[in-house]
């Protein structure tokens, strides 16, 4: 919205606050219709002249309005270059600020840094302090030990004179080279030890496995013997079994022959009652037992049959 719109509107509003009280007051304290003159002219004339006063009363309040708006216009306009400037002020000043800190940070920085510098140099120089001293009671206990080594020397020198060495270093060197030699015998004495031990403990092993190996051995062959007891014992059982299922299959055998016989005989018989050449094989006994039930059927429904006229004919 531009600047020209808010002020008319702003003058809108303005004068409706300001006169629209007034002028509805005004109004009242006019003269009702029965109290005006009964002349259309005269009141017209008065209210005429009342809108010209109450119309140039406006235009005065709406003028002061105006240049009281213009100064607000102004003194705004002014109010925000003030600001800028204080921004510009206060963005300088910031920046003032913050290179002081920088500055500051900087510098308890690098007081820090000589600080601990500080600390570590003393540190450092307390260590060496004490490693002098360290040093001082070595030499001092190096330099009693060697006092109490004088004996010593001059012993070497009694042995130097009274040997075939010519130097005590030589005697040293083969004294040195005694203690090695001594070394690597106890050290070869020691391997040898434990490789025995090793041995030893192989052997132990060995004789333990084969042990429970042995062990092992008899349990299985244990249990092989109660198995080939009782597979022994199941033979005899099965044995005297298959004999008797041979008896019984031979019974059967001769039990089935006969019947077959005296089935092939009713057979026969039968084919010769029924006069009629038969077509059934001598080994079909299955099939000559049915005709042979068929012809007893046969017989017994003719004999049912003729029990039956039999009744009839004696009432």
């Amino acid at each position: 919205m531009s600047l020209g719109i808010m002020e008319e509107e702003d003058l809108a509003e303005y004068f409706r606050l300001q006169y629209g009280e007034k002028l509805l007051k005004l109004l009242q304290k006019f003269p009702s219709v029965e109290e005006q003159s009964d002349s259309p002219s005269i009141r017209l004339l008065e209210k005429k002249k009342e809108a010209k006063i109450m119309h140039q009363a406006m235009e005065q309040k709406k003028e002061t309005f105006k240049r009281r708006m213009e100064n607000l216009n102004l003194r705004w306009e002014e109010l925000g270059v003030k600001e800028e400037q204080l921004k510009a002020h206060i963005q300088k000043f910031e920046q003032f600020i913050q290179e002081n800190d920088q500055k500051r940070i900087r510098a308890l920085k690098k007081a820090n840094k000589e600080r601990d510098l500080k600390k570590q140099r003393l540190r450092e120089l307390t260590k060496a302090k004490q490693e002098m001293a360290a040093l001082r009671q070595e030499h001092q206990r190096l330099s009693v030990k060697l006092q109490d080594y004088a004996i010593f020397k001059k012993y070497l020198e009694k042995v130097v004179e009274n040997s075939e060495f010519e130097e005590i270093h030589e005697v040293i060197a083969r004294y040195k080279t005694l203690v090695s030699m001594r070394h690597d015998l106890m050290q070869s004495a020691q391997e040898g030890q434990e490789k025995i031990e090793r041995a030893k403990a192989r052997l132990a092993r060995y004789t333990e496995e084969k042990d429970d190996e042995v062990l092992q051995h008899n349990n299985e062959l244990a249990r092989l013997q109660m198995r080939f007891d009782r597979a022994r014992s199941d033979v005899i059982f099965w044995e005297s079994r298959w004999a008797h299922i041979q008896n019984t299959a031979a019974k059967k055998t001769l039990l089935l022959g006969t019947i077959k016989m005296a089935t092939l005989n009713l057979f026969q018989i039968v084919s010769k009652q029924q006069k009629e050449a038969s077509q059934v094989a001598l080994e079909d006994t299955h099939k000559q037992l049915d005709m042979i039930q068929q012809f007893i059927q046969d017989l017994s429904d003719i004999w049912a049959e003729v029990k039956k006229k039999e009744q009839l004919q004696s009432r």
